[in-house]
């Protein structure tokens, strides 16, 4: 289940990755969401989806929190 979430996750993130303020807004939702080794995952999958993605780079300030 908890794989499933995951992965759903990152469905949501890239369709709403036209927007960065829903952007942030779903990440902080799913970092609510997901168990730290999927946390640590997903930072690693943003990492790569938002290299040419600048206007997405503030949202990593979640993340670190």
């Amino acid at each position: 289940m908890a794989r499933a979430m995951f992965e759903y996750t990152k469905v949501i993130l890239k369709k709403v990755s036209f927007n960065s303020e829903l952007f942030c807004r779903e990440l902080e939702k799913s970092l609510q969401r997901l168990l730290p080794f999927e946390i640590q995952e997903l930072t690693i999958w943003l990492k790569q989806f938002t290299a040419n993605k600048p206007e997405l780079f503030v949202c990593f300030n979640l993340i670190n929190k």
